[in-house]
């Protein structure tokens, strides 16, 4: 084994145009799977953070006539059976009510919510961009869409109509931007107990909210904590039900990606065979002789194995760093009018590590083929033929 990995060292030094044309391969094939699934997967991720990063990814809901969850402690409690799973738990108090301003009305969602929970979902603190957050009652904070419509600020006192026909006064303490146009132009964000009373939801709540630690895994935690529910007035629901067209652009995405890396493969590991076979034809009189002088056939054969496993671990790590240099480029010039990159590049330990290992056994698949011919080469004809 130590003569065959000699010799092809030296083979692969005497032909240094071949072993730098075979590794420019290797590593270009990297430096594109990596380039396009890094890009691909900070797309995802940067979907996902944008549309059910600060949402609820897991709710559970009632299904009795009132819509009020009445054992709400008890739900909890079974659902966080499911810890650390499910990583993150709040309860909210919800119902329509209008807006009264001075021009006009506007339909909006009242949500109440206990603060320190919950900003673990929303982001409410890092979202406050002016005031503060609701700390008494009759105090409430709205989105930045809505104080714009209706030209409210910091401060002023808005009238609310509830569904049960009551009129509320509640004094808005401060302004956020969620992120999400709907969600800041029509949440009326308030604390829990003011929620519950101006509702008539009594110490119940509208809906118990939950995000998870695999937010692809969500359906089958979803199913789970439905079977572990012990009221028969509580439904299940999860984004993925309820983001089917989003979900199916992900798996388009990922499916797209999947295939672009393997047809580089492909295209790297033909193009390694393809060379490797022709070094065996040029180098088959020296073949020949080392067979005559006492190698054996296997012998023989790792020489080439060796070749294609050099080449693979040079090249993996070439294309790495190529892969990073195109990543960092992309960066700096597809960016916004911000200066902050288009799509976020998400770095994936594993899928580097995985790209370079394919990159390596791709070589070593590809060796096998030259490795072939070699054991089959006939010293004596070989010699005699020139």
């Amino acid at each position: 084994m130590r003569l065959s990995l000699q010799i092809a060292l030296r083979f692969l030094r005497s032909g240094r145009g071949q072993t730098i044309l075979i590794v420019l391969g290797i590593s270009i094939g990297v430096a594109v799977q990596l380039f396009i699934g890094s890009l691909i997967q900070g797309l995802q991720v940067n979907l996902i953070n944008t549309t059910i990063g600060s949402s609820s990814q897991i709710t559970i809901e009632p299904t009795n006539e009132e819509k009020i969850i009445k054992d709400w402690e008890r739900a909890i409690y079974e659902a966080e059976l499911f810890r650390p799973d499910v990583s993150k738990i709040s309860v909210a108090a919800s119902g329509p009510g209008t807006l009264d301003y001075e021009v006009d009305t506007a339909p909006i969602l009242i949500r109440g919510f206990n603060f320190e929970e919950a900003d673990k979902i929303y982001n409410f603190k890092e979202g406050l961009y002016e005031g503060d957050l609701p700390r008494r009652k009759d105090e409430a904070s709205i989105g930045k869409e809505l104080s714009l419509k209706a030209g409210i600020d910091v401060g002023d006192k808005i009238l609310i109509q509830t569904p049960r026909g009551e009129i509320v006064r509640y004094l808005v303490t401060g302004l956020f931007d969620l992120g999400v146009a709907s969600i800041n132009d029509s949440w009326i964000v308030t604390d829990l107990n003011t929620a519950q009373s101006v509702l008539g939801l009594g110490d119940g709540v509208s809906t118990i909210e939950m995000q998870v630690e695999d937010v692809f895994n969500a359906d089958l935690l979803s199913e789970k904590i439905a079977y572990a529910l012990s009221s028969d007035e509580l439904t299940v629901e999860n984004w993925k039900d309820q983001n089917a067209s989003l979900l199916s652009g992900l798996n388009g995405q990922s499916v797209s990606s999947n295939m672009i890396q393997v047809f580089v493969l492909v295209a790297v590991l033909l193009g390694i065979s393809s060379v490797l076979a022709i070094s065996v034809v040029q180098r088959s009189r020296q073949l020949g002789i080392l067979k005559a002088m006492g190698i054996k056939d296997r012998q023989a054969s790792l020489i080439f194995v060796f070749q294609g496993l050099i080449l693979g671990i040079i090249g993996a790590i070439l294309g790495v760093s190529f892969g990073f240099g195109l990543l960092f480029l992309f960066t700096k010039f597809a960016v916004n009018p911000d200066g902050t990159a288009v799509v976020p590049i998400f770095i994936n330990p594993g899928f580097i590590l995985l790209s370079g290992s394919f990159a390596i056994v791709s070589a070593m698949i590809a060796s096998v083929i030259p490795a072939r011919i070699s054991s089959k080469l006939n010293p004596i004809e070989v010699i005699k033929n020139g």
